[in-house]
């Protein structure tokens, strides 16, 4: 049955679609790839055996969650339409590490996690879905009972202790200074640079993963990433990397980006994200009207919230909003514009939640599913569509919460629309915006705008979008014909075996 009602969405889809929307993506990119971010520990206990000091009334205690978990889901996260998965630190942690980052081992997996063998298993299984796979790789600091701590022939491994200050601070305090208490490992020593690349080679070598996120990534000397990412990348075709940058820091991200950093999470953007969708009747205007300080924009991480921050649900509730609304409509941004979405795990039932740990609440697979159906639709189109991904971006309108802007790559025409007002809005689009004498066919609402003296009027309800492709005026469409015969063809095979199967 789920075959074949499969089969019905994809012919009545590809017929949707104008011609010049079937622009095929040879070989997929980066930028093409929506990634699910994972907490291990918090996502789904797919083995009990591994469930050691296991406290799930305990947000600061592991709580179950594993690999196994993870590949039991994986069906789910895929059929979302998500192409890759993020996940936080593997490797052998201190007590109560459930976060990952108190490392104490680079080369085991934590055993509250599985073992090396598990994590195989996963990428593999990634894979058969044609999914990528990233992990966190901490290189600033480990735990802070480390056996190297101990170690009389490795002190010079580690900068002096010292806290990073609250507020500005300078390059060097971010690179030398313990954050919350951790050795900082000092990078620029010839030994702990070799151990941390090889070990990052060794990760490569063993799974195949196809990337990293690089915790704290400002808070290591770019001398470092440097080697790294030559290194690394040597291991593996278009390995990829992302670095996150501490909170509440800023930087110019075009040197990382000269250090073979391929993408940035950068917290100044997600914050305008946030204002902007929070709440309605904000100008989207902060968010496309500077370069974002020099960075890629196709390859930016673009994310409302992860690991580190309060849940964006949170915002919307503090300010008496609906939060389906509110994250439909971010996340109808978030797909269609440049960048690499980060979609954080538990976005998907508007997780709820305040700073860490509350954040990293307990992942729950029995939640209403109406979110999750339009994330997969909008999932889907943004999947399909080579114009979301890889277009020139150029805004139309924007006034007040409403906006409309285009996409266009290699003949395909996107218009998006987006009413994040408290009414409905109409805007007018003009032959010097879009080509006249077609017509604009809505795939995310069906909704579908004819040329008229080569204008287009674009008419949406309060807290809805559509995803538009500019197409030639509908007339009789054989291959749709075609695809309905074949539909109610499909139909009435199934309907006579399930009579045959009673008989």
């Amino acid at each position: 049955m789920k075959k074949i009602t499969l089969i019905l969405i994809l012919l009545l889809l590809n017929s949707s679609l104008p011609a010049n929307a079937a622009v095929e993506k040879k070989e997929r990119l980066w930028q093409d790839e929506t990634v699910y971010s994972i907490m291990i520990d918090r996502f789904n206990d797919g083995d009990r055996k591994n469930d050691i000091d296991v406290n799930a009334k305990d947000p600061l205690a592991y709580n179950g969650g594993d690999i196994k978990g993870i590949i039991d889901k994986l069906d789910y996260i895929h059929e979302m339409g998500f192409t890759a998965i993020r996940l936080t630190p593997i490797f052998d942690n201190a007590k109560n590490g459930y976060h990952g980052f108190w490392v104490n081992d680079f080369y085991k997996v934590d055993e509250h996690f599985g073992t090396l063998k598990s994590f195989q298993t996963l990428v593999k299984e990634a894979h058969n879905r044609k999914m990528k796979v990233m992990i966190d790789f901490v290189t600033n600091n480990v735990a802070a009972d480390h056996p190297w701590i101990k170690d009389s022939s490795k002190q010079d491994w580690f900068h002096e202790k010292k806290d990073i200050q609250d507020g500005i601070v300078n390059q060097k305090e971010l690179e030398n200074g313990w954050v919350d208490g951790l050795p900082d490992l000092n990078q620029d020593n010839p030994e702990v640079k070799k151990y941390l690349i090889e070990a990052a080679k060794w990760w490569i070598d063993k799974t195949d993963i196809d990337g990293m996120s690089l915790p704290e990534v400002n808070n290591v000397p770019i001398s470092f990433w440097n080697e790294f990412s030559d290194e690394v990348k040597q291991e593996k075709k278009n390995f990829f990397l992302m670095g996150v940058m501490s909170k509440n820091t800023s930087t110019d991200l075009k040197k990382y980006e000269g250090a073979g950093i391929d993408s940035i999470v950068n917290y100044s953007y997600s914050e305008k994200l946030r204002k902007t969708f929070a709440g309605t009747d904000q100008s989207f205007r902060e968010l496309y009207s500077d370069g974002d300080n020099g960075q890629n924009s196709f390859l930016r991480a673009n994310f409302m919230d992860n690991e580190y921050t309060s849940r964006f649900t949170s915002d919307i509730v503090a300010k008496k909003q609906f939060p389906g609304s509110r994250w439909k409509t971010a996340l109808v941004y978030l797909y269609t514009t440049p960048g690499i979405p980060l979609f954080y795990y538990g976005t998907e039932i508007a997780l709820n939640g305040g700073e860490i740990p509350d954040n990293r609440g307990q992942m729950s697979f029995r939640a209403e599913k109406e979110l999750i159906d339009y994330i997969t639709k909008v999932g889907e189109l943004r999947n399909t569509l080579p114009s979301l991904t890889r277009g020139t971006m150029e805004m139309l309108y924007d006034q007040n919460g409403m906006a409309v802007y285009k996409r266009v790559y290699k003949g395909e025409t996107s218009i998006i629309a987006i009413n994040n007002t408290g009414k409905s809005q109409s805007v007018t689009l003009t032959s010097s915006q879009v080509e006249g004498g077609k017509e604009l066919r809505g795939l995310l609402a069906g909704d579908k705008i004819v040329s008229k003296d080569n204008k287009y009027m674009i008419i949406l309800d309060r807290d809805n979008s559509e995803i538009y492709v500019l197409a030639e005026k509908s007339g009789i469409k054989f291959s749709l014909i075609a695809s309905l015969v074949v539909v109610y063809l499909l139909c009435f095979l199934f309907l006579y075996k399930i009579r045959k199967r009673k008989r």
